[in-house]
Parts: C-alpha cells; sequence; structure tokens
C-alpha cells in the first residue's frame, strides 16, 4: 500500500472495517485524492481517519452546501425555543419580504425549497454572493419563479440567505453570529459559518473535478442555459460573473463572510461533530435537539420532481432526508451534502453521526460517490457494537 492510499488516524475497536474501506477508496480514486472520515456514536467519536497528499485531519476545506445543515440547526434551535413557527407567514418576522405574491410564504416554505426565489434576475454580483444580507434584499424585493408552496427547486446559493434574514429579524444577530454564539463556539465545532484569519492556515483549496472524456461529456450534454431555473439558481445569469461553484469557497472573501447556503469551513471532525451535538451531546454536553425537534426536523416535507435539479428530490426541513440517498440508514436520519463531495448526516437510531470531507471536487457534484460504502461501513460497525 502506498503511503498515499494508506489512512491515517484511529478507529475504536469494532470499526476496523471502516478503515479499510476508507483505504479502498483512497485506492480507486486518481493520484493526489486527499479526504477525511469521522463519526461519533452517542456522542463519543469511534472514527477519525485522513489519507492522501498534504491534507492533515485538523485541515479545512470549504464544505459548500453541507453548510445548510449548520444553518438549519441554528433555525431548529429557534423553533425548539418558540422563537419562530414554521408556519406562520414570513412577513410577520419580515415585513417587506410580502410584496408580488409572496405574502402567504411561510417559514415552511422557504425551508422546503418552495418559495420561488432560487436565484436573482439578472444575477448576483460576487460581492453580492459573499454577502447574506444583499441575497436577501434582492429576493425580498422579486417575483417569485413559481406560486409559493405549488412547487419546489433547490434553493442552493439563498436558502441560507433567506432564512437567515428571517433569524437575523427576531434575534438582532445574523444566521452566522447566531451559529457562532449558540452551536460552534461552546461544543468546540471545527465548522465555521465565517472562517476568523488566524484559521486560514489550515485551509486547503478546493482542487477543481477531474473528469474522464465520458463525464466531460456527460456534463455538456447536461448543462442548463443561463436563463433558465437551473441557471438562475447556480447564478450562471450574471451578465459579467457567472458563479463558477468549483471555484467559490476559494475566495477568501467567501469563506470570511460563511453565506450560510455554501459558505461554510469544516474538517470532517467539525462534520461530524455538529451531528453529535445535535443528537447526543458531547463532552457531556446536553444534545441540542430534542428527539420531538430532531423528528420534525427530519421529516419529509416535500418529495417530487425538482424545478431546479430536474429530476426527482426530496427534502426535510432545511436538510436532505438522508435515508432517501442510503436507505440503509433509520428512516429520521438528516443531514446534507456539499457540491465538492461532502457528506454530514445524523441518524438518531443509531446514535450516529458521520462527516466526510474531500478535497477534489467530486463528479458530478453533490455527495461523492464513495460516500455510500463508507457510511455504509461506519452504519453496519455502529450496529454491531451497540
Amino acid at each position: 500500500m502506498s503511503s498515499e492510499t494508506a489512512a491515517r488516524g484511529t478507529v475504536e475497536k469494532g470499526y476496523e472495517t471502516v478503515r479499510e474501506v476508507f483505504e479502498a477508496t483512497l485506492a480507486e480514486e486518481r493520484a493526489g485524492h486527499s479526504a477525511q472520515l469521522a463519526a461519533y456514536v452517542d456522542g463519543q467519536q469511534v472514527v477519525d481517519l485522513w489519507g492522501g497528499p498534504d491534507i492533515e485531519g485538523d485541515s479545512l476545506t470549504g464544505v459548500f452546501s453541507s453548510t445548510k445543515g449548520a444553518a438549519h440547526l441554528a433555525v431548529a434551535l429557534l423553533v425548539q425555543d418558540g422563537t419562530l413557527e414554521l408556519d406562520r407567514e414570513v412577513r410577520h418576522y419580515w415585513p417587506e419580504f410580502a410584496v408580488h405574491g409572496k405574502g402567504h410564504t411561510t417559514l415552511r416554505h422557504l425551508l422546503t425549497h418552495q418559495a420561488g426565489l432560487p436565484g436573482a434576475d439578472g444575477g448576483f454580483s460576487p460581492e453580492e454572493m459573499a454577502d447574506d444580507r444583499l441575497i436577501a434584499e434582492r429576493l425580498g424585493a422579486q417575483r417569485p419563479h413559481w406560486r409559493p408552496g405549488a412547487a419546489f427547486g433547490y434553493h442552493a446559493l439563498v436558502i441560507g440567505a433567506l432564512t437567515g434574514e428571517v433569524v437575523r429579524r427576531v434575534t438582532g444577530l445574523t444566521m452566522q453570529e447566531f451559529y457562532e454564539s449558540r452551536i460552534r463556539a461552546p461544543h468546540g465545532i471545527d465548522f465555521y459559518m465565517g472562517l476568523p484569519e488566524d484559521q486560514e492556515h489550515r485551509v486547503l483549496d478546493i482542487q477543481p473535478m477531474d473528469p474522464t472524456p465520458e463525464q466531460k461529456r456527460t456534463l455538456q450534454e447536461s448543462a442548463a442555459g443561463a436563463e433558465s431555473l437551473t441557471g438562475v439558481a447556480f447564478n450562471h445569469n450574471h451578465p459579467e460573473h457567472p458563479t463558477v461553484l468549483e471555484e467559490l469557497l476559494n475566495s477568501r472573501a467567501v469563506r470570511a463572510a460563511g453565506p450560510a447556503s455554501v459558505g461554510g469551513v469544516a474538517s470532517a471532525r467539525g462534520l461530524a461533530r455538529l451531528y453529535a451535538a445535535a443528537i447526543s451531546g458531547v463532552d457531556g454536553a446536553a444534545p441540542l435537539l430534542t428527539p420531538a425537534t430532531a423528528a420534525e426536523f427530519a421529516q419529509v416535507n416535500v418529495s417530487g420532481y425538482d424545478l431546479v435539479l430536474r429530476g426527482q428530490n426530496t427534502f426535510a426541513l432545511g436538510f436532505a432526508a438522508s435515508s432517501d440517498t442510503y436507505p440503509f440508514l433509520g428512516a429520521r436520519a438528516f443531514g446534507h451534502s456539499g457540491a465538492a463531495g461532502s457528506q454530514a448526516f445524523a441518524d438518531p437510531s443509531r446514535g450516529l453521526a458521520f462527516g466526510y470531507n474531500r478535497r477534489r471536487y467530486a463528479f458530478p457534484g453533490g455527495a461523492a460517490p464513495e460516500v455510500g460504502r463508507l457510511a455504509k461501513a461506519v452504519h453496519d460497525a455502529a450496529g454491531r457494537a451497540r
């Protein structure tokens, strides 16, 4: 076994097969692949592995839409506290939002990608893309692309700005400030929504996707027009600066601002610890979520044709319904993947919290193909150990 395919780090007794599967995925990938894998069971870390060139266990990379899980854990806490109500109209919290037929849009609609606001007419500038307040201001004044509640489509780059504006209106804190003070700092979670300058030395830039010729043809054939719903949602419709998603988190400005849809920076340790804190608690602390709140936010709210991604999709409240992607998980598993290949979730039925991170952008985007094997190895080991 080469040094690039040997896993470093530790696994607890009973999780040896996880190391074997992780090393196999490192060996199968193209040269230069680097990744991290971490897991907790009942609040205790049982897997802490990394491998490949340049990466360490505490290296940080941009985790793109895995950020949505951190952001919506914050919303779940505010619902649990009684500060927010899922079926209350957004205008109750954010009066300026109630224009162009959006007056009956609820917080639940925002959380489930039903608001009809996946992007802005004319697109967002790079400065706007890094600033959730500016995104929210633009979208709050805009006519939706479909009647809110009538359909759904992935609000890939903006959902955290929309829900974050609601958080700001009720707490006086930005989503990033609330997350830092209520979730990240108190629980020592290596997952930042707004990376401090003094942590920049730990960051590895995302490496671009390296598709095979056949994969490249697939990407070209499936490319959507800039003014299509897909193009608008991924900000391809800005006339001068269409967003190149692979490059977005290689910007210090984006990492520093930490936009709540896609701007998080984390290690696999941080991804897993976030969900461990949510369902089990860490270091003797109580879980952030009650079982009832975790079950409510894991519940499927929409399922069917996604107007943005142009295919079948399923969403819980701000999270993905993880068992829809990985059927071996419990029905109340919830989490979120990220475009470069990261994945993080909680499976309360096994007390399991899982985090995976990789440096090279995975084909075709979203949770990397190897995640299914890794998650099943961890899940099965957790079942045998309990």
